[in-house]
């Protein structure tokens, strides 16, 4: 749907849906240049990304096509190659990549990145951030609602002193919404570059692309949509219903 709104007149001339665990992709990479489309989007992650890619490479996937990720950096650091086509658009799950983080103005990553070295002796994937994140929002909450009630609180006074706690997480500013209870902070995306201080691609530090999660999420207490297997969220409803047009 969002497609359909930023880029008027786009269609979609192929789709495939691999089996969970495959480690096959070849069939759908064939299939997608044959469509003659001009953009592959991908959701696939980890393992399943990394197997695409490696495969996609022995076909002229990335020379024939442009190729958009939702996470294609979704995996620990160093499991993606040097072999890997630059100026591919890399999306990120948890919206959390080491190198980014508002570099070196946003000092909660830099010190994350450089204790998470320092222990593991590698660079931390979104999992570690997403973890000592979720720690810490426990840990604020926890010792906020302990000083109200004098004491160990309970579940409820704990959950209340969640309800839209912001802090300055590794990946930026994260506030927890009310109605919800969800982790929100913006979205963040960029097109992998190699780069002499790494032995794997990371973001192009000059093509990161910040997304202001008020931009692309439903307001609280959004209507759901209709019953159609299409319809599945509030935000696709809110998209659908409130997103203009773009115009060129």
């Amino acid at each position: 749907m969002a497609i359909e709104k930023l880029l008027p007149g786009s269609q979609v001339v192929s789709q495939a849906w691999p089996r969970l665990g495959t480690t096959e992709f070849t069939p759908h990479i064939t299939t997608a240049l044959a469509s003659g489309a001009e953009c592959l989007v991908t959701s696939c992650w980890g393992g399943d990304y990394i197997a695409l890619y490696k495969q996609g490479l022995r076909f002229g996937l990335f020379d024939k096509m442009k190729v958009a990720t939702m996470q294609g950096f979704s995996q620990v650091p160093h499991a993606i190659g040097k072999d890997h086509p630059e100026g591919v658009l890399m999306g990120v799950h948890a919206n959390y990549f080491f190198t980014n983080a508002y570099g070196d103005r946003w000092s909660a990553n830099r010190k994350f990145v450089e204790a998470y070295l320092k222990r593991w002796n590698e660079y931390p994937p979104m999992e570690a951030e997403v973890g000592y994140t979720c720690i810490y929002l426990l840990k604020i909450a926890i010792e906020k609602a302990n000083k109200l009630v004098g004491g160990w609180p309970d579940d409820e006074m704990i959950i209340s002193q969640l309800e839209n706690l912001g802090w300055d997480s590794p990946a930026g500013y994260i506030q927890i919404r009310a109605d919800n209870h969800q982790g929100y902070k913006d979205a963040v995306t960029g097109f992998s570059k190699n780069v002499p201080e790494f032995p794997f691609p990371i973001w192009d530090p000059e093509r990161i692309i910040t997304i202001p999660i008020r931009n692309i999420t439903a307001p609280a207490h959004w209507p759901k949509p209709g019953t159609t297997h299409n319809d599945v969220t509030s935000a696709y409803n809110w998209i659908k219903t409130s997103w203009p047009l773009a115009k060129a």
